[in-house]
Order: C-alpha cells, then structure tokens, then sequence
C-alpha cells in the first residue's frame, strides 16, 4: 500500500491561495491546485500504517489508504471509484470538510498528515475532467416511492442512495433552488455553485425528481405527503438561529448571519441586487460567534468593502497545538486559523457582549462588552464570569450574529405530529433512524443537531439502509456503523 519510504521522502505539500488583495475582489475559489505529479507524491505519504485510524476519523468510513495508493501510482480513474463507494459528493467534502480524518491519521503524531482532503478534491475534479462521472440509473424499479424533505447534504445522499436501490424518490426543497445550506450558507469563494450544479444534472439524469419552492407544512400538505408516500425522510437541517437576548437586540443593524450570507449568496447568483442585501460597504463590522460561520461572514465583509472587520468569541482562545486532553486520534479543539481570517480581521477571545446601542432613530452605533473568564471543576458544567473593570465600547455600523443554530423547526414536527429530544431535534436513534411515527423516518442534523457536511451526508447514507430495509424487507444499500465514532 503505498510507497514504503514515501512519508519520509517527501514532505506535505497544500494548495497555494491567490492573495488576499486579489481573491477579495470577487467571489470565486482562490485555491492554485497543485501538479499532478505533486499529487501524486502526496498519495505516496501514506504509510501503509497497521491500523488506518483515518478510517475511523472520517464520518463516511471513506477507504482512504486506498485511494491514496491509485493516485500514488497513477491509476486516478480507480481512485475515483473507490471514493465514490463511501462518498456520494467528495467534491463537497474536498473543499468544505475540516478534516477530522487527517488529525487521526498515523503520520500526524509527529510528522504532518497526509494531505487527505486535498487528495480528494483533486480525484474528483479529475473524474468530472475526464468524463468518468455519468448517471446510473437504477435498471428495475420496485414500485415504493420516497419523499424526502430538505436538498441539502443529507437529503441529497438519501435521494440517491434510496433511488439507487430503485425506488422513486421525489425531493421537496422550500427554496428556489436545490441544495439547502451548501448553497444559501456557504460563501461562493469555498465552493461556487456549479459545483452543486453539475452534481444535479447526473441526480436528475438516474431519475431523482426535485420540487423547489416545496415548504412542506406551508404550501405542502404533510398529510397528504404520508398518504401519496410509502417513506417519508426528514432532512430540513437545525435552522433555528441561536439569539443574543441582551438590550439593544432589536437596533437597526444587528443580523443574523445566516441572513447575510443567504441574501450574498443570491447576489451572487444574480437573483437580487447588491442593493437589497445585507451591506458591509463602508461599515464596521463586528462578528460575534468565532466558528466557520463567522468565518465565512469575515470573509464575505471584506469582499463588500468593509472599514474594519471585528471578531468576538466568548471562549478561551485555543492553544496552537493540540491540548493535553485531546491526544491523538481525537478531534483537537486548537486555534483555526481560515483563509478568511488571513484577509484582515482582529480576533478578541473571552469576551462577551452585554449591550447593543443604537442612536434614536434606532440605527446601530456601537455595543458594549466585558471580559470573562472560565471556571473548569471537575464533574461540574463550566461557569461563566465576568472581569471586573474590563467593560468597553465598540464602534460598530453592522452587527452579525454567527451563533450558531439550537435545532430543528417545530412546523414539521408538529405537522407530523413527531417527538423531539431535549436538545430540540427530532428523535431518531441510528438503530433505524425511524420516528415515533411509522413510515417517518429523519437524518442529518434534524437529528443529530448542528454538525458537519460530513455527517450529513453520512446520516443520510445510512438512513437510507435503514428505509430500504422497511420498504422491502431486506436490502443491499451499505451500512457503515456510525455509533462508536467520536462526535464532531
């Protein structure tokens, strides 16, 4: 496997990015790929290790040691077969993925790890080059038909799980266009939008049907949907937006970042005008929320052209290297730093804002925060304090919110009439990922909460094993045992 000396002949190599003064001024990828014969040295870093702990580090199971060694030896049209088998959409994954694969891989105890992600991205850019990616129709179909309710990474994998296995499957999209989060959430300059596209035309080709503007609970009956469905799947995502309930909440200003991303994302598809967005031109700018969604809001002010951009996490600031308590192969909670960050922005950690302020026609003019502090006892949740004499003002034009999202909307579960757990998803276990209600079943973060694309398009994988299981008694569709894997 691999070339036996590989990883210490070569040294890991990344894709380079266009500067920040030159990729700000438009919306596209930045990324400069690297030479295929480059490529191919990096496949042959992979070192043919006893136990492959990238597979147990990856949501999919993706066969990873496999497909490293056809890029190593040329053979990329089999590399892309193998991808394929674990990974309905790698050219999602490739590019947008944070990669808890290559934090468990072998070579990263003490060297850096193999260059995993990138490999990916590059196998299927080649076989979308090449030709290699057609449509493959079901040849029998079985007579069951399948809604699925939400086009995002999960329904997407479901769709053409469950359609591979033959059944007709009809995706029900509340937006005008298909793809869920992938399109409205996630800036143009990670992953533009054709890439979502191109994978449409070969669903829509194997005989997948997709219905947009389709709010089930709104202008779909969800009754009649159970009625005119053997299998229902949930797939609509944890969409409630995590708020800031201080004073001030309401100013004219403060947004959320879902919002803003959604309406920039428009923009750049040419369906509004820059007009009627959310506008960081010639504002201050402060982010509060230091994940990839603020991430992405960094990097989308600066290509509007803000006066300054401000980042605000009210966690400790991670340490550079991995923290005592996350050996490898687990995921390490240390300090990102993103394309987006690299284009100008200051970062505060450990502060917390405590007030919004607003003039008195209720523009936003700036906010308020304090410096805090963590309290760790053991068995006991962490406690939040403030520092004393550490409040101050901030200067601010637009505020964003990218606090993340506490779970699923209540229209589908009442409309179904399903239970949720305490953490406000929908209550499925990864026994069956089926409801309380027969013939309902619900996956990805409707279920599992706010996690990565990874795991949704894992989720929805696996429930669709499950619901062709239900809907014919037995099935073929693989099953990779998702329970003992380590949540990210």
């Amino acid at each position: 496997m691999g070339k036996t000396t590989g990883f210490m002949e070569y040294k890991r190599l990344d894709e380079a990015y266009e500067t920040p003064a030159e990729r700000i001024k438009n919306y596209k990828e930045f990324t400069i790929a690297l030479q295929k014969s480059k490529l191919e040295d990096q496949g042959a870093r992979c070192m043919d290790c006893g136990i492959p702990f990238c597979h147990s580090g990856c949501p999919l199971g993706n066969l990873i040691p496999d497909f490293n060694d056809k890029v190593y030896r040329g053979k990329w049209k089999a590399a892309a077969e193998i991808l394929h088998s674990t990974n309905n959409f790698p050219e999602f994954t490739g590019r947008l993925c944070p990669a808890p694969c290559e934090e468990a891989c072998v070579l990263g105890i003490n060297e850096d790890p193999v260059s995993i992600e990138n490999i990916e991205k590059n196998i299927i850019e080649t076989a979308f080059q090449e030709g290699w990616i057609k449509a493959n129709p079901p040849k029998i179909r079985t007579g069951k038909s399948v809604a699925i309710v939400g086009s995002g990474p999960a329904g997407l994998a479901a769709a053409q799980q469950l359609n591979r296995a033959g059944h007709t499957v009809t995706v029900f999209e509340r937006d005008g266009k298909i793809g869920g989060l992938l399109r409205y959430g996630i800036p143009d300059f990670k992953m533009e939008k054709h890439v979502i596209d191109r994978r449409l035309k070969i669903l829509e080709e194997e005989g997948i049907i997709f219905k947009t503007n389709a709010h089930v609970g709104v202008n779909i009956d969800a009754k009649q949907l159970q009625k005119d469905f053997d299998a229902v799947v949930l797939c609509g995502g944890a969409t409630v937006r995590r708020t800031l309930p201080i004073d001030g909440a309401d100013a004219k200003g403060v947004h959320q970042a879902i919002d803003f991303l959604k309406l920039n994302n428009q923009y750049v598809d040419g369906l509004v005008n820059f007009e009627n967005i959310i506008s960081a031109k010639d504002k201050k700018v402060i982010v509060i929320g230091g994940g990839d969604t603020g991430s992405d809001c960094i990097g989308t002010s600066n290509r509007h052209g803000a006066i300054s951009v401000t980042n605000f996490e009210i966690l400790n600031k991670p340490t550079v290297g991995r923290p005592a308590h996350q050996p490898w192969p687990y995921w390490p909670m240390k300090l990102k730093e993103t394309s987006s960050h690299q284009e100008g922005v200051e970062r505060f950690f450990s502060i917390a804002t405590k007030k919004f302020i607003s003039d008195a026609n209720g523009n936003l003019t700036g906010l308020k925060t304090v410096e805090v502090e963590w309290i760790f006892k053991k068995g006991e949740r962490p406690q939040l304090n403030q520092i004393p004499n550490t409040e101050k003002h901030w200067d601010c034009d637009l505020v964003l919110l990218a606090l993340g999202f506490t779970g699923a909307e209540k229209t589908l579960v009442d409309e179904f009439e399903l239970e949720m757990d305490f953490r406000n998803n929908i209550m499925a276990t990864t026994k069956n990922y089926a409801t309380n209600k027969s013939g309902i079943f619900v996956a990805g973060d409707m279920r599992r909460g706010q996690s990565l694309i990874v795991w949704a398009i894992s989720e929805g994988r696996q429930a669709a094993h499950h619901i062709d299981a239900f809907l014919m008694g037995s099935t073929n569709l693989p099953l990779k045992d998702v329970n003992d894997l380590p949540r990210v």
